[in-house]
This record gives structure tokens, sequence and C-alpha cells, in this order.
């Protein structure tokens, strides 16, 4: 079977440590969709500049694609308003969903967030509650959602208060055990590689990841 993988926000820190991971792994081709072409060349990377309003436009870059990988995130700070945020997290993913379904692919994964829940007070969490019930209504073959705690790694814009909060996190990892353990910031790579691990698997049905599986599955 040919393996080709669409990474969807491969800009970001998840994205970009996923992309990295499966051009290094057993993966015939990696499709890229981003706004500004990636700093990176690759025999089996493919990139694809789009317009994210016009995602329908480019449904042939998910024609034959086995998994995607959406990656897709943004702070309510960065997009400006409560409405931008949702377009990045919530409706972006779930178009390129229904275009996945249509052309068959059979896994898709996605970086949710800890906390999610469309029940949720939160604004942020109840967007990431609403785009993995989305998600789970698209039908795929094998859906896996990803919720991480704090992610920890070199992001392209400088984010201070999640700055501080690493420093924190990782000065009280070793306390973070038993209960606790489900709390412990994870590096972005670890997220990528978990995800990668569990494209291989081809397992079907609905999943869920929490951190603390995050982190084992990341190890191996």
């Amino acid at each position: 079977m040919t393996r080709i993988a669409v990474v969807l926000g491969a800009t970001g820190l998840v994205g970009k440590a996923v992309t990295e991971e499966l051009l290094t792994g057993d993966w015939d081709e990696v499709r890229v969709l981003v706004r500004r072409p990636l700093e990176l060349q690759h025999p089996k990377l493919k990139q694809t500049s789009i317009d994210w309003e016009k995602l329908g436009q480019y449904k042939e870059q998910f024609s034959g694609a086995y998994a995607v990988f959406c990656c897709l995130g943004t702070t309510i700070k960065k997009a400006g308003s409560q409405e931008q945020f949702e377009r990045v997290d919530l409706q972006y993913p779930l178009a390129a969903a229904a275009i996945a379904k249509q052309c068959g692919v059979r896994q898709f994964l996605a970086v949710s967030s800890m906390g999610a829940s469309a029940k949720s007070r939160n604004f942020y969490s109840r967007t990431k509650g609403r785009t993995e019930e989305g998600l789970i209504a698209a039908g795929f073959h094998g859906l896996h959602l990803f919720r991480p705690s704090l992610l920890l790694g070199e992001r392209q814009e400088f984010r201070l208060g999640e700055r501080a909060a690493a420093v924190l996190m990782k000065a009280l990892d070793f306390a973070m055990v038993g209960k606790a353990a489900k709390y412990r910031a994870i590096p972005g790579a670890k997220v990528a590689k978990a995800m990668v691990n569990i494209a291989f698997a081809n397992t079907g049905g609905v999943h869920v990841y929490p951190n603390d599986v995050i982190h084992v599955i990341g190890r191996r």
C-alpha cells in the first residue's frame, strides 16, 4: 500500500515535528498544505501554498492519501477575535475533514487539547470540543484525537505566557506523579511521534488520547 500523508498546520510546533517525523519514516509521500512554504527540502515532500478560505479548490491534495494529520491551531490573541479563532480551530479542520472523507482517507489524526468539551464554559475548551464532535461525525475508518497538556518546544512566534508556564512546568516535572501526571508538559516532538505511531497501526474507530497516554505512545 502506498503511504501518502497530508499535514495541515505544518508551520506550527507539532505540525513541523509531524512533517519531519514522516519524512524520516516509511512514508512514500508527504504533502503539506501551508500559507507559506516551509524552509525544508526533501524528495518525499510536496508543498502546496493554499488559501484556507478556498480549501475546496485543493481537493486533489487529499486524493490517494492514507492519513491526514491536522495540527491546525492558534490563540485568540494571535487570531484577533473569537470569530477568527473559530475559523482556524473549528471551521478549517472540519472543512478539511469533509474533503478527506470524500477522498477516501482512512486515518484522520488531530491535535485537540486537554479539557476539550463542547459543554465547557471556557471558550477555548468548548471550541476544541465542538471540533472533536464534528470530526467524529465525519465518520472516518479511524479517528484519533490527541489531547496534550502544555506543549514544549521552539515556536516561530513568541508567546510570553506560554514560555513562562513552560519554565514552571519543567521545574515541577519531578513532582508530576500519580494523578498529577496527566498535567505534565509535553514536547511537541513527542506528540508528533505519538501521532505517527498511531497512524501506522491503522486502528479503526474513534480514539481519544489523554496527555499521560501520549507521553507513553510518543516514546515508542
